[in-house]
């Protein structure tokens, strides 16, 4: 059956009974269209013959947050907060008035009452230190002669590390509940003919804070620490039965500050997913017509169904107003009564979105393996697949219909004397997204290997190398899913009939008609994007327990699908016009390294794997750069390549900027002054504009992934280890969204997000007192600065990480005493992920790149249990 990236990432353990991954094309050719990148078989368990077993699996973890980011003193925020006004102050011109008094600073600093001196963490306000989650497993397989089962069902709790107010009756952590159930069987139909029925369920149901617990970690930076609160006591107002949150208006408006412990506790946001797969395959010998020949159809439907929810209420705000001049009582006041939505104590229902799909698929497959005279190895294989999808969400015509492909694939094998090996392969497949002419494709490839160890010459080296093995393929692979999804038939045109009204005709020009839109021309032209192949390995085995493999591949892509460059705008076209002119190719090698060996008591298992893939842009649609200007093309760059400016250093001040070329991201009102970015004039023509764009460090994907762990084991007790890591990449901050002071710094949030201040910027920016030319962070500004938030190298940061994944110690118990409760055997363990990291980069997690404001990776310490009877 075929599976989401994220059905896989969460396919139980216990299930698994093996996979592999195809690479190169002799491997995957026979997956049609939908092995174009890969493909990756994951096999589940089946029942065999005997004593029904149980296993039971438990598991209880604690889990916190790996590494939060980290935001200085409010009362370094505040001090900042006005040398951001007074700074960008031009030089005789008024200053704005600082937001903030020495006597709010001082009696922060001092500790009074904290409902009228606010003195906010925002992280421990919002964020729990750990949470708990649970995992169990249980399975159970066994059969006879006629029939063989494996059930198994799941059950975990995921929870998240958000607080809970107290005086709501709803969870609005974070909470996961996931079921997963699963029933392979297979029935002896007859002596030759074996029917197997696979089914399995997978349902979650969530339910988290409004927006998301992603979401809350972004509030905790962007909202103001010093001004209000985050909720009063109830002792404020004891006849209230709501929460007390503090909050303050914006200015002289009628907006609110954002209150992010009011967001997170206001409401819960809710789904509930179900996917439900049934398959039916059966198998038949046909060894009575001829010996090796076989036969299997199969076919399965997967059916999957979402639907969300929003419950909120709408907080009340107060205020809170001295009553003495020490500022040790207070009185509160209701902010928001008259405000739109009015606050309420009951939650509302707003329903989310409902998402349904089911998808159908149909294969048919004869195969034919067999050995003459012991030595020659002949093996056939003829597959045709059929595969149909189908949404309940369709927004219009085209999308609302079916979804198909099919296709015909065939292998050829030859092995002579187990020695020397052949295939053929070919794939024929159809798709619905091109024009008749070109909606077939036709993709052949070839293997060969040589099994040196096999032959009579290498008997003598067998007791050191014990197989040595090459392996060569090379072939072409089609690639269907390119373009939008809305571009679903390139060779059909879109054209929308019943546009926005245009026109105004009649004595009042008041009479109009609709318009006629189109965003797609037809396109015959549009093919196949098509993958040469070619892939080189060794596999080597030596004393029986050290095993390496080593591939090396090469892939050259054409065909790839972009939108003309060169088409003026003078044709009228209101349609980009895309073909299939691009090329690109990507290079890599895989390594992956084992050791296994017995000592007596003592069994010691070490493995490492090594991943090293570049990518290059062959043949790109861009205009014909001349020489002065060859540094814009992309041609030669890698697919992942990052551009922007050449950030030099800080100005040292006002008068450099002056004799420098002009940077023209600076307005009137905010312009560029000393310390300040200062960009390079690449093209040396006095203006800092995109002429002036670059390459930037490596790729955002990195190009070496590795890892390398180490298992032991003593009697009973076994303990093992895992390192992970990554090199040659990089990632960008993003200077819009941790701006101190600044305000509707993200696009996708409110505009009353009031920027919050990081540590890492406090320690090191650009000030009159310290004008250092490479400071982390340049000249504050109590609004985001449109010169220092280009893509550039200042902002540029190094992907590598190690990490050490994770560590498991465990004991399997032994003894007469355990089977005297019809124990097979007991398994005890702990185990710990993400304990540590080692990185250049430190102001978070460095595995969460530029999204380091999101969500935290989670440090897990898990106990677990493990019963066979």
């Amino acid at each position: 059956m075929e599976s989401t990236p994220t059905d896989l990432a969460r396919l139980q353990p216990d299930d698994i009974s093996g996979f592999s991954v195809l690479k190169d094309a002799a491997a995957s050719s026979l997956y049609g269209a939908r092995g174009a990148n890969g493909v990756i078989l994951v096999v589940t368990k089946s029942g065999a013959d005997g004593k029904t077993k149980f296993n039971f699996r438990a598991e209880n973890s604690l889990s916190s947050n790996v590494q939060n980011f980290k935001l200085a003193d409010n009362i370094t925020y505040m001090k900042m907060a006005n040398e951001a006004v007074l700074t960008r102050t031009l030089p005789g011109s008024k200053s704005a008035p600082q937001p903030y008094s020495q006597t709010k600073i001082d009696r922060t600093a001092a500790g009074w009452n904290p409902y009228l001196y606010p003195n906010n963490d925002w992280i421990k306000t919002l964020i729990k230190d750990y949470t708990l989650n649970q995992r169990f497993n249980m399975n159970m397989s066994g059969g006879g002669k006629v029939a063989q089962y494996y059930i198994a069902g799941t059950y975990n709790i995921d929870n998240g590390v958000l607080k809970n107010e107290a005086l709501n009756a709803y969870d609005n952590n974070v909470k996961l509940k996931s079921y997963q159930v699963r029933s392979n069987v297979n029935v002896k139909l007859t002596p030759t003919t074996e029917g197997i029925v696979r089914t399995s369920g997978s349902f979650d149901d969530y339910q988290g804070p409004i927006g998301g617990g992603a979401g809350i970690f972004a509030q905790a930076l962007a909202s103001n620490p010093v001004l209000f609160p985050a909720i009063y006591p109830e002792s404020a107002l004891p006849l209230v039965k709501h929460p007390l949150f503090g909050n303050a208006l914006i200015g002289s408006g009628n907006v609110f500050y954002n209150n992010p412990y009011a967001s997170m506790v206001s409401g819960f946001q809710a789904y509930n997913t179900s996917t439900l797969n049934v398959q039916l395959e059966v198998k038949q010998d046909f060894n009575f017509i001829t010996p090796g020949l076989t036969a299997r159809v199969m076919g399965y439907t997967s059916r999957y169904s979402y639907f969300a929810l929003n419950r909120q209420l709408f907080p009340f705000f107060y205020g809170a107003n001295p009553v003495d001049a020490q500022g040790s009582n207070y009185t509160l006041s209701l902010l928001n009564e008259q405000s739109t939505p009015a606050p309420t104590e009951y939650l509302n229902y707003t329903p989310g979105e409902r998402k349904a799909n089911t998808t159908t698929y149909m294969e048919a497959a004869v195969n034919y393996n067999r050995t003459f005279s012991q030595k020659h190895a002949v093996g056939a294989l003829l597959i045709t697949t059929m595969r149909n999808y189908l949404t309940a969400n369709g927004t219009d015509l085209q999308s609302s219909l079916p979804a198909r492909n099919q296709g015909l694939s065939g292998r050829v094998t030859y092995g002579y004397d187990s020695r020397y090996l052949f295939e053929a392969n070919f794939g024929y497949n159809g798709s619905e997204r091109f024009a008749q002419n070109n909606r077939y494709g036709f993709f052949p490839s070839v293997g060969v290997a040589w099994n040196a160890s096999n032959e009579k010459f290498f008997e003598p080296l067998r007791s050191v190398v014990s197989k040595l093995k090459f392996r060569a393929t090379y072939g072409l692979v089609g690639n269907d899913q390119i373009g939008k999804p809305e571009d679903r038939f390139f060779y059909m045109a879109n054209v929308n009939l019943n546009g926005a009204a245009q026109g105004g005709f009649g004595t009042d020009y008041s009479y109009n008609r609709p318009s006629v839109s189109i965003s797609r021309y037809p396109n015959d032209a549009i093919t196949w994007e098509k993958t040469k192949t070619t892939n080189l390995g060794m596999d080597l085995s030596l004393f029986n327990s050290l095993n390496l493999v080593v591939e090396a591949y090469q892939n050259h892509r054409s065909n790839i699908l972009m939108t003309r460059s060169y088409i003026p705008s003078t044709m009228g076209l209101s349609a980009a016009i895309q073909a299939n002119v691009g090329e690109a190719e990507s290079k890599g090698i895989d390594v992956s390294l084992d050791y296994n060996q017995n000592f007596g008591k003592v069994w010691l298992q070490a493995r490492g794997t090594f991943t090293y893939a570049t990518s290059k842009l062959l043949v790109n649609e861009e205009p014909n750069y001349g020489a002065d200007l060859a540094y814009l093309s992309k041609v030669g760059n890698s697919l992942g390549q990052n551009y922007g400016y050449i950030a030099e250093r800080l100005f040292v001040d006002d008068e450099e900027v002056r004799n420098s070329p002009r940077q023209a991201f600076g307005t009137g009102l905010d312009p560029v002054r000393g310390g300040d970015i200062k960009y390079r004039d690449v093209n040396g023509d006095g203006i800092i504009s995109p002429l002036d764009i670059v390459p930037l460090g490596l790729p955002t994907t990195p190009e070496i992934v590795y890892g390398f762990g180490l298992s032991a084991g003593y009697k009973n007790f076994d303990i093992s280890g895992f390192f992970q890591g990554s090199a040659r990449s990089s990632f960008w901050i993003d200077p819009t969204k941790i701006t101190p002071f600044a305000f509707g710094t993200d696009p996708n949030k409110p505009l009353n997000y009031q920027n919050g201040l990081l540590q890492s910027i406090a320690d090191n920016y650009w000030s009159e007192d310290n004008r250092n030319m490479q400071a982390f962070w340049p000249r504050l500004s109590s609004t985001v600065n449109s010169n220092n938030i280009q893509v550039s190298n200042w902002w540029m940061r190094n992907g590598s990480f190690l990490r050490l994944k994770t560590v498991e110690l465990g004991y399997n118990v032994s003894g007469k005493w355990i089977n005297k409760f019809g124990i097979g055997s007991l398994r005890i363990y702990s185990n710990a992920t993400n304990l540590f990291v080692k990185s250049s980069f430190t102001m978070w997690d460095p595995e969460q790149g530029s999204n380091g404001l999101g969500y935290p990776l989670q440090r897990v310490y898990n106990f677990g249990v493990n019963v066979q009877f």
